[in-house]
């Protein structure tokens, strides 16, 4: 990348933001450099490791990195072989290496979801031990503390001692009568490293002693009394010991770093990266940024772009999509075609330095090798460059180092000369950049240049709109419009004298003035197309929420359909549990009275009258359970009736009643039986919508039918031979449901020896009979093989 081009694209200060975010004096220095790639596969990986550590500060806050503002020369001080840190530095250190660590540990927790922001720190090291040590040694004031060595502690607790004794000693000529009439001051004092008095200096005699300097007034003697001289003596050479003790510790402890040079680099460089890339996110995020896809196709495309320097940026849209490589951009004066130009060139650079751009999603960028800009008035007076000069070695600079795919930035490309000549000049540099296959922005005012964007093949034009009451800049860009630059308007706007005005619109050829009414009703046409366009697409916004709204509030009405369908589905649920209690309470006395008949009829011959009327009883008390249960209330509103078609028996029905769906399985009169999920209910045929057919019989569906008939003969024994295979099954079925309503339990099949064939069936079936127990051949003196016994469940 040229650094001109960074230059105009003021590229310093997206650095100089980046910058702002960093966390240690390393990441700082790196992101110092940060200048953007030109490798496809790079660039695509530093958007995504951008982009994954923005989710994971999202998700879990910011890095843990500390580091103090001098730890590069607190590394650079370590690399010296036998210096020793002081304690300052190496808490800092020690503090900067356990938030590397702690940032570390969080991001391995979950590297799954972020693996390349795992990757970055992935190579630092832990200096766990290390860290801890320095902590054990150093306290947080920066002090060695007492207990860092036994000899330290030795040394403090002697210097203490004496200390005490020395303050004890001066503290009594302050109290003494016959010398506190010598001193200046009622104080102890520190001179020269030595503890000392303030004494009058015309007593200096009164106190013998050793004078160590004398206030600036001289009025005032530092006096050490002669018989402290040996205490403070005591102190300073204690004090020289503490220091060199302090010093032999703070080496020991800068060593134990030193000894782990590379894990040290490491851990540096992992710091580095991660800081990096936590800087390159906060950033992003901090500008509104979204990661661009890269295109491979040359497309270039921002939707709702904004300049990320500008505090209160206008979004625009900015498209050159192939066929088309080149975007002629006019318009009026201050209506933001350098803007564009420099938003178009400053977020391709962005995106590739790893930084996602302010920009909608659906926003699409190539990874240019070569950016070239040519903005603004690059004039020299000390360089001897006019303003055209400047441009045109510009344009030398660029055709000779460009190389492709490439992004060229012209800004009023053409100007600075003979608007004739430029505009010439300017058709055949842009179309000269085309042709070596560069992707091209360009502003201009010259029509040469509107009537080459809107003749040659590749080159799109786009303006800049305006108010047309007010000629104010919309700040929008309309693609396929010529533009008008406005100037005679723009000056009228800012003030310009009326008179002037028109006399400048009289200086106008008729050429030129048939060319501007032109170009006005090109750009009143577009500007009315436009209009329709957006007017069609709010109405297609508003439709498809009208829909989106209607498709709401059907699948809140199925939600509703579908929670009343089960609400009721419990009901019936809990209505035919109730049903089945009554009716086993009815079987529970049929049992009763069938067992009485059976007592009764072993004493004499039952009347068939009563056991008829047992049935009858029992099958009236069942159907009223029943009729009870599922008949429809008579108290609930009925629906209109809605025609569709004759109701008949296996047609698949609707109750327009309950919403309820069934399958009619009978018809008497004008009421209608439906099996709904298994259970009859009643209905009117009115009250029926036919719905379809009945669906083919469920496996899942079991009917159960159950005979109450009175067993004449044996009540615990089935003879069947003689029958065949299958006839002796469906007798020693209904034997056995037969049984059940008798409260028998154990039963026997007579089958006789013969084949066998009857035996192993039967034996067979019992065995996975759901009510049968047991099943076992009938001891030898009651049958042996030739009877069965089955023991049924209680």
């Amino acid at each position: 990348m040229h650094t001109s081009a960074l230059r105009a694209l003021e590229f310093d200060r997206i650095v100089d933001g980046v910058r702002a975010y960093a966390l240690t004096p390393m990441g700082d220095e790196r992101l110092e450099q940060l200048r953007p790639s030109t490798d496809l596969k790079e660039v695509a990986g530093l958007l995504s490791a951008t982009t994954q550590a923005a989710l994971y500060i999202a998700r879990h806050g910011a890095f843990a990195l500390r580091a103090h503002a001098d730890l590069t020369t607190i590394l650079a001080a370590l690399a010296v072989e036998g210096r020793a840190l002081e304690a300052q530095r190496l808490l800092a250190l020690a503090t900067f290496l356990d938030s590397v660590e702690d940032t570390r540990s969080a991001i391995r927790r979950v590297a799954a979801e972020f693996p390349r922001v795992d990757r970055a720190g992935a190579n630092a090291a832990s200096f766990t031990d290390e860290i801890a040590k320095t902590r054990a040694t150093i306290d947080p004031s920066g002090d060695v503390v007492d207990n860092a060595s036994p000899a330290l502690r030795s040394i403090r607790d002697r210097l203490r001692r004496q200390k005490t004794r020395l303050r004890g000693t001066l503290e009594s000529y302050l109290r003494s009568k016959d010398t506190s009439k010598y001193l200046q001051d009622q104080v102890v004092t520190e001179r020269n490293g030595r503890y000392v008095l303030v004494v009058k200096a015309e007593h200096r005699s009164g106190i013998p002693g050793i004078v160590h300097g004398a206030s600036t007034s001289g009025a005032s003697l530092y006096l050490e009394p002669l018989g402290t001289v040996e205490i403070n003596n005591d102190i300073v050479a204690l004090e020289e010991a503490e220091s060199e003790e302090v010093r032999r510790i703070l080496l020991e402890l800068t060593e134990t770093f030193r000894a782990r040079p590379d894990d040290l680099e490491r851990t540096v460089e992992a710091a580095t990266a991660l800081d990096v890339l936590q800087a390159r996110a906060r950033f992003s995020d901090s500008i509104d940024g979204i990661e661009p896809r890269l295109s491979t196709d040359g497309a270039f495309e921002l939707q709702n772009a904004r300049h990320p320097l500008l505090k209160k940026a206008v979004p625009v849209t900015i498209k050159i999509i192939p066929p088309a490589t080149v975007l002629l951009i006019t318009g009026p004066n201050t209506g933001g075609k350098t803007v564009a130009l420099k938003t178009a060139g400053l977020l391709a650079m962005m995106a590739q330095s790893g930084l996602r751009i302010p920009a909608a999603h659906g926003s699409r960028l190539p990874v240019f090798k070569t950016v070239f800009a040519d903005i603004g008035d690059e004039q020299s007076i000390e360089a001897s460059l006019s303003t055209f000069s400047a441009h045109i070695t510009n344009l030398v600079s660029m055709d000779r180092d460009l190389e492709v795919p490439s992004l060229v930035l012209l800004d009023e490309v053409g100007s600075g000369t003979d608007p004739i000549e430029g505009g010439a000049l300017g058709v055949a540099v842009v179309d000269h950049f085309r042709q070596r296959g560069a992707t091209l922005m360009a502003t201009s005012h010259y029509d040469a240049l509107k009537s080459y964007a809107s003749t040659t093949e590749g080159v799109q034009s786009a303006a800049f709109g305006f108010t047309p009451s007010t000629f104010a800049p919309t700040y929008e860009l309309l693609y396929g419009s010529p533009g008008r630059s406005l100037a005679l308007e723009i000056a009228a706007r800012l003030g310009l004298s009326p008179s002037v005005i028109a006399a400048a619109r009289n200086n106008l050829t008729q050429r030129e003035a048939q060319l501007a009414e032109h170009l006005a009703r090109i750009d009143h046409d577009i500007r009315s197309l436009e209009h329709d366009r957006r007017q069609v697409a709010r109405e297609r916004e508003r439709m498809d929420a009208a829909e989106d709204r209607m498709r709401e509030r059907e699948e809140a009405l199925r939600e509703r359909e579908e929670t009343a369908r089960k609400k009721l589905g419990e009901q019936l649920e809990g209505q035919a549990r109730e049903a089945r209690k009554q009716i086993e309470g009815v079987i529970a006395k049929l049992k009763q009275k069938t067992q009485a008949l059976a007592e009764e009829a072993t004493r004499r011959s039952v009347n068939t009258g009563a056991s008829g009327t047992a049935r009858s009883e029992a099958r009236d008390e069942v159907d009223a359970v029943i009729g009870r249960i599922l008949a429809p209330d008579e108290h609930a509103p009925a629906a209109p009736p809605v025609p569709s078609g004759p109701v008949t028996i296996g047609a698949r029905v609707a109750t327009g009643m309950l919403g309820l769906e069934g399958v009619v399985t009978a018809i008497h009169d004008n009421t209608a039986e439906v099996d709904v999920r298994g259970k009859r209910m009643r209905a009117n045929v009115k009250d029926l919508r036919v719905i379809g057919v009945a669906p083919a019989p469920s496996a899942s569906r079991v009917n159960v039918h159950v005979a109450l008939q009175p067993r004449d003969g044996n009540l615990t024994e089935l003879n069947v031979i003689g029958c065949t295979v299958d006839e002796a099954l469906t007798r020693a079925e209904r034997f056995l449901d037969e049984s059940l309503l008798n409260d028998q339990l154990t039963l026997r099949f007579v089958h006789g020896h013969g084949t066998g064939q009857l035996r192993k069936a039967i034996t067979r079936f019992l065995q996975q009979h759901p009510l049968v127990a047991n099943v076992a051949p009938a001891p030898a003196n009651q049958g042996g093989g030739g009877v069965t016994v089955a023991e049924l469940k209680d």
